[in-house]
């Protein structure tokens, strides 16, 4: 009877860690998407007491993961996540493998170079090679993205099945984010086709006013698109006979890229 007390008493506590972690988790992804929050707000959000609340903060903010602004007693992520998002980009084998060719293609075209992995139906910035030039695109390491105005986004897009593209459109939506983004669903589809049939993506100046970016698909060693390459630069720069040669160049880099990954055609 007393072993069978003890068991229900541990199962208790290991319930009641599992929830504590939970919400500790929800409060990193609360403070990451919004602009920093006291802790009323972000108790509101989670709908746990105001105590609760503070306990959480206070043991996350002594292990780094956040940090109080003592004048405003408000909370942001705290450098300890850099640190980890750090060594986990490092761990992930699409970055090793990739980093080479992203550096190569920042030289040859003195532009930004991304690369980007499919998650959840948005594409992941990863890593990042920035342009040295003084009007330039800066990294986006750690933001998430739309596929069907992205270039990274697009060349992914444009490999998934018929099925899949319909409903993630359905599901996501196509919002207008700049005066030349495509919202309409046969557009779209037109690009995905020209994109398959050019071999790289073309953002003109879709997600971002005056960026014009070029992606291109990277896939893994059953043929799946999971990843992609792309170059950001200004729209002054990217002229029409620049963005063929930097497509050449992206799509190249990704077919050698995934071969390195096992992709065999």
């Amino acid at each position: 009877m007393y072993n069978v007390h003890i068991k229900e008493r541990c199962s208790y506590i290991g319930t009641k860690l599992v929830n504590s972690v939970i919400k500790a988790v929800k409060i990193l992804e609360i403070i990451g998407r919004s602009k920093p929050l006291g802790i009323s707000e972000i108790g509101r959000e989670l709908e746990i007491p105001k105590s609760s609340t503070h306990n959480l903060l206070q043991t996350l903010e002594s292990e780094g993961f956040v940090e109080r602004n003592e004048d405003t007693n408000k909370y942001n992520l705290g450098t300890r996540l850099i640190e980890l998002g750090y060594r986990a980009q490092n761990d992930l084998a699409i970055c090793r493998i990739a980093k080479p060719y992203l550096n190569g293609i920042n030289q040859a075209t003195d532009e930004t170079v991304h690369l980007t992995l499919l998650d959840n139906d948005e594409v992941l910035y990863v890593d990042c090679v920035e342009s040295k030039r003084r009007l330039r695109t800066y990294s986006v390491i750690g933001i998430r993205a739309p596929l069907y105005c992205t270039a990274v986004g697009k060349a992914i897009m444009a490999e998934l099945p018929e099925a899949l593209i319909k409903h993630i459109i359905n599901s996501k939506g196509l919002a207008k984010l700049t005066d030349s983004t495509v919202i309409d669903e046969k557009s779209l589809l037109r690009d995905l086709s020209d994109t398959r049939t050019r071999g790289y993506s073309i953002d003109n100046k879709e997600h971002e006013d005056h960026l014009v970016c070029i992606g291109a698909v990277i896939r893994d060693a059953e043929g799946k698109a999971f990843a992609s390459i792309s170059v950001s630069g200004p729209s002054d720069r990217m002229t029409e006979k620049r963005v063929v040669n930097i497509g050449d160049l992206v799509k190249n880099a990704a077919g050698e890229i995934s071969r390195k990954i096992g992709y065999r055609i």
